[in-house]
């Protein structure tokens, strides 16, 4: 996976559209709406959510087992095992939500327990991920 933070992921910008997506790869295997008002489309190796009520494209979600990331201290090829330690000294900001590790500085979100799926996320998602499971918490 190649990604700059919140700009783009592989040949996919964050300004892409379904209609976007859809040409360039065809007709999704699965089109899943979520519980968040996000609809997934799925081409197994590849997930596009949009949100449904403005059809901004949310987050992309594919296998990397390195990571590409081309970002404003340079670019660095980062092994899926060394993910978890890469953010943690490189992004202050790094939390951690329902099992996911989410870079505010990179705009990422995975499981590191997990195989090698990550999710980039637009900038205006991170706060969304910040949010999660503080309601009932506190």
């Amino acid at each position: 996976m190649r990604l700059e933070p919140y700009l783009r992921v592989d040949d996919t910008p964050f300004s892409a559209r379904r209609a976007d997506i859809e040409g360039a790869h065809g007709p999704p295997r699965r089109i899943e709406p979520n519980a968040v008002g996000l609809t997934a489309l799925d081409y197994g190796h590849v997930v596009f959510r949009f949100q449904d009520r403005t059809g901004r494209l949310e987050e992309v979600t594919r296998r990397a087992p390195v990571l590409y990331l081309l970002s404003d201290d340079g670019v660095a090829d980062v092994p899926f095992t060394a993910l978890a330690d890469y953010l943690r000294k490189h992004d202050a900001r790094a939390f951690a939500r329902g099992g996911f590790l989410v870079s505010p500085r990179y705009g990422l979100a995975f499981v590191p327990a997990e195989p090698d799926w990550v999710t980039a996320l637009a900038a205006h998602c991170v706060d969304t991920w910040r949010r999660l499971g503080q309601g009932a918490a506190g």
